[in-house]
């Protein structure tokens, strides 16, 4: 019974680390993308991504049949979600790395962005995923997008009339 019960969790042990060896890169970037962190310097992305990976751990002899990396995912997106919109856990509370191109989105914006165009997940899935309407999510992510694509303008330059010295 024992060596059954060791040869089940050295299984185990040796799936998941398939899982992590092949999916911990897309998922530690999409974690860097949510905390506008750079890829360098990125404590809070790592945090979120071991609290996601231990819970799919967890879960593991449960998953059978469903995607890890899926799981995995949602529990990242929930985890930042309760994080940024809730100030648990304090990711919410830190501020995005200024150089980030994503630190002038919202938690919120980061997240839809993240999920829709890098991850690739459906509008219907995310909705359900955060709890919002599929227009919501479409208006939150164009939002996210046209802001990214159009930065705002520094201040205009100061006009000089011909003939006139600046005081």
């Amino acid at each position: 019974m024992r060596s059954r019960q060791a040869f089940q969790g050295a299984r185990r042990a040796r799936e998941f680390e398939a899982f992590v060896a092949g999916a911990a890169g897309r998922l530690l970037h999409a974690a860097t993308l949510l905390t506008a962190e750079t890829p360098g310097d990125n404590p809070r992305a790592r945090r979120l991504l071991t609290l996601a990976l231990a819970h799919t751990y967890a879960s593991w002899d449960r998953l059978r049949g469903e995607d890890p990396y899926d799981r995995t995912r949602q529990y990242l997106a929930t985890r930042f979600a309760r994080a940024a919109w809730h100030q648990y856990g304090g990711l919410g509370r830190a501020r995005p790395h200024p150089g980030s191109p994503l630190a002038r989105l919202s938690p919120q914006e980061r997240l839809i962005l993240v999920l829709r165009l890098y991850e690739g997940v459906a509008e219907e899935q995310t909705a359900a995923l955060l709890g919002l309407s599929v227009e919501r999510v479409r208006a939150i992510c164009n939002r996210a997008t046209t802001t990214l694509l159009h930065p705002p303008r520094g201040p205009a330059p100061a006009v000089v009339e011909a003939g006139v010295a600046p005081s």
